[in-house]
């Protein structure tokens, strides 16, 4: 069924953030010409990001000499990063990648633990209500990725570690090489996961005592399992295979009609974490 012009601009108010004067000086650049919007895709510290198809967006996680460690950088600007894409109009889907060698090595512990040491406050409570809003801020940094209304195909090779896993967990499509594997790294490091794998991860593989296992033994999971299991949907022979493969999902996502691509990630999101009879409100409402 096809969605009413009021429908529509309910989707978007749903599930875009406001347009912020960043926002529309990057995604608003008019030409003289056509009178067209024009897209300008700013440079980022941590994040590459390319337009590769028509109505499909790259983003690389860009520090391949430090194993695409999660620096102070990083958090904020995959906040900045995903509520532009959210905004930009002629985006359609949007592929994750890591440049070098692996996705991801985690959480930079050198550049996040003098984050986390330096926490402002005159007694322990105090401490502990600033380290909370931290963690929260965190947390959005893989969020806005559900927050997203473009579809987030995520290609992991090599190691995913620790943050990596958050921030797979959050996209909606997962593929990866036959080289890659997944660790729940936390517990080696004396932390819990606390930026959405416990959250999501259980949703995701559907075993509570898998997860279970993961999260408390910190093991490796390689690519077969995490294929098995349901986190991943694909595995590819290669990085090379891997990014093609990707990629053409994304393109074929961005050939149909965007609101009803869109509607429908809004939808399975939220009937993920409502009961059915909820979740069939929301879709009339």
């Amino acid at each position: 069924c096809s969605l009413s012009p009021n429908t529509s601009q309910s989707l978007r108010s749903l599930t875009s953030p406001p347009l912020t004067n960043s926002s529309a000086s990057w995604l608003l650049t008019r030409t003289m010409a056509t009178g067209a919007a024009e897209p300008q895709h700013r440079s980022f510290e941590t994040l590459r990001v390319t337009p590769v198809q028509k109505h499909v967006l790259h983003v690389e996680l860009n520090r391949p000499e430090k194993r695409n460690a999660m620096n102070i950088a990083f958090w904020r600007e995959m906040v900045e990063c995903f509520q532009d894409i959210s905004q930009d109009s002629s985006c359609h889907a949007v592929v994750i990648s890591g440049a070098g060698p692996i996705f991801t090595a985690g959480i930079d512990l050198v550049d996040m633990g003098n984050d986390f040491m330096m926490v402002d406050g005159e007694d322990t409570a105090r401490k502990a209500w600033q380290l909370q809003q931290k963690i929260r801020a965190y947390q959005e940094s893989f969020t806005v990725l559900e927050k997203c209304p473009k579809p987030v195909i995520v290609a992991v090779h090599g190691a995913c570690i620790g943050g990596g896993v958050d921030l797979v967990c959050a996209c909606d499509i997962r593929y990866c090489s036959q080289d890659a594997w997944f660790q729940v790294k936390e517990v080696d490091i004396g932390l819990a996961a606390d930026v959405g794998t416990l959250q999501r991860l259980p949703k995701i593989v559907g075993s509570q005592s898998l997860v279970n296992e993961l999260a408390f033994t910190a093991r490796k999971m390689m690519a077969p399992e995490a294929q098995s299991c349901g986190l991943v949907s694909r595995v590819f022979p290669d990085k090379a295979a891997l990014l093609q493969g990707a990629l053409d999902l994304a393109a074929s996502i961005a050939a149909r009609s965007p609101v009803a691509v869109q509607g429908t990630k809004v939808n399975l999101l939220y009937s993920r974490d409502h009961p059915v009879p909820d979740s069939l409100r929301f879709m009339v409402s």
